[in-house]
């Protein structure tokens, strides 16, 4: 199965990017370019999906005065993502690799042209072994164009490009039947597209701190993303070498595959 794996879809949540206090943690996007790099020495091209801009520029600039919440979102947004850029640059630059940012608005994957333009972008980076790193352009978004959260964006990413699997990585290790801290809850190895296990969300549910996303969203993009016959990954993004595991095959978070 591995060698069949040449296009992977990785999405990285604020919360595995940030510690309690909310800092961006350095050793986890250092394991993060650890892995992609290893996977690019197998001619495997990783599309990293990145949260975490908010939070970075919210380091920057503390509380502010702003309360409307999508000004703050915008503001904290624009000066956030140069540094969290800044961070994978340098990074990737250690590991001899390039990255590329990549921004868009739900309205770059509608039908036609703007659609073509993301492809276009998508498939010249990656042509050149160019690592593209992509996330919402919080800063000109419109409310209507807005994705839901990235996992949103990381399964249209992932249909764009002709991915083979995206991983979602969370501060969970996958989907419980219960909540995840629960000793008599169980982890969910694999679900098929037609299993019913909607009915554990709630109590699974581990809402992440100053991102949008949850084990609801989570679930219904993984399985919407594996209805297109895309096997998706829910796993926990701080576990070491979980990228890498996945794509060996071993048995490591909740596999979403198609019914």
């Amino acid at each position: 199965m591995k060698n069949e794996v040449k296009r992977v879809v990785v999405k990285v949540g604020t919360n595995v990017l940030t510690n309690r206090e909310n800092r961006i943690l350095g050793p986890v996007l250092r394991e993060l370019v650890r892995q992609i790099a290893v996977l690019h020495e197998q001619e495997i091209m990783v599309i990293l999906v990145s949260s975490g801009s908010a939070m970075a520029g919210k380091e920057v600039l503390g509380e502010t005065n702003i309360t409307d919440k999508s000004i703050r979102r915008q503001v904290y947004s624009s000066v956030g993502q140069p540094r969290m850029m800044r961070h994978y640059y340098s990074i990737f630059h250690d590991y001899g690799m390039r990255c590329a940012q990549v921004l868009a608005t739900k309205r770059d994957f509608d039908p036609g042209k703007h659609r073509e333009n993301m492809i276009n972008c998508y498939e010249g980076l990656l042509s050149e072994g160019v690592i593209p790193i992509a996330n919402e352009d919080d800063a000109v978004s419109l409310t209507m164009s807005m994705f839901s959260d990235n996992d949103e964006l990381a399964s249209l990413v992932s249909e764009l490009v002709d991915a083979d699997r995206l991983i979602i990585l969370s501060d969970t290790d996958g989907l419980y039947t219960g909540h995840p801290d629960d000793d008599k809850s169980q982890k969910l190895t694999e679900v098929k597209t037609n299993d019913n296990v909607e009915k554990y969300v709630q109590a699974s549910n581990k809402k992440e701190g100053e991102g949008r996303g949850g084990m609801e969203s989570k679930l219904k993009i993984a399985k919407g993303t594996a209805n297109k016959n895309i096997p998706t990954y829910i796993a926990n993004g701080k576990r070491e070498n979980v990228i890498v595991d996945i794509i060996n095959d071993k048995e490591v978070g909740t596999k979403f595959i198609n019914a």
